[in-house]
């Protein structure tokens, strides 16, 4: 009985080099992509310039959150919102204007523009909030300010408007009352031996 050890390097050789022609063609079978049909490359847009993207913004309507709808108390909130040109620190200013939806309005500062709705507070502040767009008004009796939310800041602080201006003046003349005094003067101390 013959063995054919000393042919195993042929058969070896013979059995690699098929393989070695078949690995390449399944790697480019694995690796080929089917020819898509590419469209010409559309042009970018060219940017607008910040003045005519600003007059688009503002003839853009605002979606008018048609899922909400305001109770009694959030309408008589919505009388108590100063509307109007509001000046701000730092030269900053907010502009509020009625939407045409009752109880809703449109806020707006130089780069933000807002849908917003009152809510009720538990402090009695006068909150107005755009739940879409994550803002928040907040409107004290000395002075208003106005927060993203989404970003974590405020974007106008120490907004007064003319009633704000006189209520917080009143204040400085008459302080409100401590909450550490109590609320009936003490007699005289008593003394004790």
């Amino acid at each position: 009985m013959k063995y054919a050890f000393a042919s195993l390097p042929a058969l070896t050789l013979a059995l690699a080099l098929p393989l070695s022609l078949a690995l390449p063609l399944t790697a480019h079978a694995q690796t080929a992509k089917p020819e898509a049909k590419t469209a010409p490359a559309a042009k970018p847009k060219p940017k607008l310039a910040r003045s005519a993207a600003k007059a688009v913004e503002e003839v853009t309507p605002i979606d008018d959150h048609p899922d909400v709808t305001l109770e009694d108390a959030e309408l008589e909130i919505a009388k108590k919102v100063y509307i109007g040109h509001i000046p701000c620190e730092l030269g900053a200013s907010v502009q509020i204007t009625p939407s045409r939806r009752e109880g809703f309005f449109i806020v707006q500062t130089r780069n933000n523009r807002f849908n917003m709705h009152p809510v009720a507070s538990r402090t009695g502040a006068i909150r107005l909030e755009d739940p879409k767009r994550g803002a928040l008004w907040l409107q004290l009796g000395n002075k208003s300010m106005l927060m993203s939310q989404k970003l974590g800041l405020r974007l106008a602080d120490e907004c007064t408007s003319p009633e704000q201006v006189t209520f917080a003046d009143q204040m400085k003349k008459n302080p409100p009352r401590s909450l550490l005094e109590p609320e009936t003067p003490a007699g005289p101390p008593s003394t004790r031996n």
